[in-house]
C-alpha cells in the first residue's frame, strides 16, 4: 500500500487528492478491508488524507493452453471447459493505480 500512496502522492504533486481509484484483480490476494484499513493508516497527514479509495474490482480471465478457450475463472484452481488445468491467466492479477480525482488548492 506504501507504493500505491508514494505513486499517487507523486502524481498529485501540490493538489489535494478527493479520490483514489485502483484496480484490483480478482486473484491478487489482497484483502479488501485490509486495503482499506492499510490506506486509512498509509494516508493520514499527507495530499491522501481523508480521499475516498475506489477499488474497481477486475475479474479473472485465463486462457487455455490446450484448446484455447479464454473464459472467466473464480479460483487458480479452475479448469477449462476440455477439463484441462493447463492455462495462462490473462487477468485478474492487476494492483494499480487507475485514476485521481484532484482539486488543485494553488
Amino acid at each position: 500500500m506504501k507504493g500505491i500512496v508514494a505513486a499517487a502522492l507523486r502524481c498529485a504533486g501540490t493538489a489535494k487528492v478527493v479520490t483514489i481509484r485502483i484496480e484490483l484483480g480478482r486473484l491478487a490476494g489482497v484483502a479488501v478491508e485490509a486495503l482499506r484499513f492499510c490506506f486509512e493508516v498509509c494516508t493520514r497527514d499527507t495530499a491522501l488524507d481523508g480521499a475516498v479509495l475506489d477499488i474497481v474490482e477486475i475479474r479473472a480471465r485465463a486462457r487455455c493452453r490446450a484448446c484455447g478457450h479464454e473464459a472467466d475463472i473464480d479460483t487458480w484452481c479452475s479448469s477449462c471447459q476440455c477439463g484441462s488445468f493447463d492455462r495462462d491467466v490473462v487477468s485478474g492479477q492487476e494492483l494499480r493505480i487507475k485514476d485521481l480525482e484532484v482539486f488543485d488548492v494553488s
